[in-house]
Formats: structure tokens, sequence, C-alpha cells
């Protein structure tokens, strides 16, 4: 797909690999809509990167549908969704205090999981109004984890919630298929996003010291570089890729 005068919501836009990504979206022409918590600095990056701000906490399933169908009416349609919102806990299955928690696991699956479902039906039932353009209606781009293949110690529930987002890539692209909505995941390692952008080189050095190349934290520049990269290439359909410098999670 062209980028160039296309609707896109980037959900989780107003930091990180979201901010990055919406930034790069707007460079290649589209039109941006900029969801995000309403606590966050979703308002200064949308107006920094002439894009729209719709609040939104993916946790609500009605306020997500309210905020996504005031971003598509703002937008007149929508071609593009990157989704990237999302978060942990570190909790192993048994602690010297007991189980882990159900209420805990079920929020991290919560967040993560039904959330960007949730997102993706959506977004997909938008895109399926849209006139075919080279047979293709839209495509849809999610954030899964490393963590999806080789969770560490204590990740159990953010391991369970981005291996299936991971999993609903190719039965949704099939789902998808006939209507001509394309549906890709993509799996990152260590980023310098959020908390992680602080710690300090030496913790970092370590922390990626098992990657093949290169050995540091991804940038969010690479996972937009990336994410434009799938919208902009039709044979993309279905699939995770690894965005990991070659890197395979330690068990701690």
């Amino acid at each position: 797909m062209n980028i160039q005068g296309m609707p896109a919501v980037v959900v989780g836009g107003a930091s990180g690999m979201g901010r990055a990504t919406a930034a790069r979206l707007a460079q290649l022409g589209a039109t941006v809509a900029i969801l995000d918590l309403p606590a966050s600095e979703g308002p200064t990056v949308a107006k920094e990167l002439g894009a729209g701000f719709h609040p939104c906490d993916v946790t609500d399933a009605e306020g997500t549908q309210e905020a996504l169908q005031a971003a598509v009416t703002a937008l007149g349609g929508l071609r593009i969704a990157v989704n990237t919102a999302g978060g942990g806990i570190s909790k192993r299955t048994l602690t010297k205090e007991g189980p882990h928690p159900l209420a805990a696991f079920s929020s991290v699956i919560g967040l993560n999981l039904i959330g960007t479902f949730n997102l993706n039906r959506l977004q997909a039932w938008h895109m399926s109004q849209n006139a075919p353009i080279d047979g293709e209606r839209g495509v849809i781009v999610n954030t899964a984890s490393i963590a999806a293949f080789e969770g560490q110690i204590g990740q159990v529930a953010y391991t369970a919630a981005k291996a299936g987002i991971a999993g609903m890539s190719l039965t949704m692209a099939r789902d998808l298929g006939s209507l001509g909505i394309r549906v890709m995941a993509i799996a990152p390692s260590l980023f310098a996003t959020g908390s992680t952008a602080r710690i300090p080189e030496d913790m970092a050095a370590t922390l990626t010291r098992d990657a093949a190349y290169p050995r540091r934290m991804g940038r969010p520049e690479e996972y937009a570089n990336l994410a434009t990269a799938i919208v902009e290439n039709q044979m993309l359909n279905g699939g995770t890729i690894r965005l990991d410098g070659g890197q395979r999670f330690a068990p701690r």
C-alpha cells in the first residue's frame, strides 16, 4: 500500500514505538490519528505531528470503540492501523506467598491480548467499508514480543498475552483475506522506550549481551521503519517478524 494520503491510526502513539511510527507515517504522507491514554502526551505529540488525538484506554472496550469511531470519522476512513499499547508485570507462577494471582494474570491478558483483539475487530470493520486499492482495503500491524517465544522467569502472563497476539496473525489474516485486509505482528526485543530508555549503558549492555548484532537496545524508529515497510509490502501477511538483532532471551 502506498502510504501517501492514507488515513492511519496509531494506538499507543503518544510515546515510544507508537510515537515513532506515527511520526514516520506522517513523514510518508499519511493522515494520522493517535489514540492513547487521556493522561498521556498524546495532545502534545499530535500537535507536533499535525495529527489528531483521541483519548483511549484499551482496557475499556466501549470507550475504545467510541475513540476509534471518532478517529475514523475525523480521518474520513481507515486504511492503516498500528497497535502498540501494552505492558506487563513480573510474577512467577508460584512464589513463597503462593500461586500467581489470577486477577493479575487476567489483567495482563486483558490489556495486551483482549485489548489488541478488540482493536483489530473494530479496525477490520472500518477497513471493510473501503473501496479496494489494488485489491487491498487495509493493513493491521500488532505488537507482540520475543517473550512470546522465549519468555523469561516471571513473564508468564506477558508471554501468554504476546504469544496470543503472534498466534492470531495467520488466522486473522485468513479470516480477512477475502476482504483484502492484511494482518501482521512485530515481535521486538528490549527497546529503549519508557522506563527502559533510562537504563544505564552498562546495564543495557548486559541485558543485550545475547544478541548477535547489534548488541544494544532497539530504537523506536527501527520499529517504525519496519511497521511502514509492512504496510508498503503487500506480500507481508499473516506472520510475526522478530525485531531483535538476533537476540534470544535467557531464562532471566
